[in-house]
């Protein structure tokens, strides 16, 4: 299985990755690149992902509904819940599974650059890419993405803010009353997960390499560029 993994994934990404650099040598530029690539060939499944997680979000009040009208009945609420999905046209799985699609790749990417950034082993180089010696790992000659870095870990754990903030529920109006008081465990639930995320990251990213931290950055900021283009698509289908 790990030889698989490393010739299906591992192995063409450190190639893709080398040729970029001899293409571009600015390890920091090439990093934005493959997340770009990365980003473009999973958008049809990240899009999905993003309009379930937020359709579920939005039924989030009804479910609860349902729970506490069925409570103690376990048949009838899997019936209940699942009509509920589909009268709303939900998959929960569509949430799911760009995740355990995108896991292999960044364990990949996560061995590519940790190859790349703090090592000069090429011997897995196909024979049509140039071996570059050694890659420096100073990026526009200010950041070496060998290293930690806080300031990419704390803008990674800004960036992670800014991506829960515009999945949160709102709380509930008072005018809602006795109605919304499950709504608002929701909104306070997402609150927490709004500061727990965040400093995660950053904690996180102060153990990595600062160009793993930079993918980090980046591709949470394109999924957030991402999440408003489906976000104001889905509100203009709605007008």
């Amino acid at each position: 299985m790990r030889e698989l993994f490393q010739t299906v994934l591992t192995q063409p990404m450190f190639n893709a990755f080398v040729g970029l650099y001899n293409l571009i040598p600015d390890v920091g530029v090439v990093i934005l690149i493959i997340t770009v690539l990365i980003k473009v060939a999973l958008y049809p499944l990240t899009a999905s992902s993003i309009k379930s997680q937020k359709a579920l979000t939005d039924l989030q009040p009804k479910l609860d509904t349902i729970k506490k009208e069925h409570k103690g009945d376990q048949q009838r609420l899997a019936q209940e819940t699942m009509k509920l999905y589909k009268e709303n046209k939900v998959n929960p799985m569509a949430s799911c599974l760009p995740l355990l699609i995108q896991l292999p790749i960044l364990i990949a990417l996560y061995y590519v650059l940790r190859s790349g950034l703090t090592g000069n082993n090429f011997d897995t180089l196909y024979s049509f890419v140039k071996n570059p010696g050694q890659i420096n790992t100073v990026s526009l000659g200010l950041v070496d993405l060998k290293n930690a870095n806080i300031i990419l870990a704390v803008l990674a754990g800004a960036s992670q803010f800014w991506q829960t903030k515009m999945m949160m529920r709102k709380k509930a109006p008072k005018e809602a009353g006795e109605g919304a008081k499950d709504e608002n465990m929701m909104s306070m639930m997402n609150k927490q997960m709004l500061y727990f995320m965040p400093v995660m990251t950053v904690f996180i990213g102060l153990k990595l390499p600062g160009g793993l931290t930079l993918y980090w950055l980046l591709s949470t900021v394109l999924t957030v560029a991402q999440q408003a283009i489906v976000f104001k698509n889905k509100l203009t289908i709605n007008n």
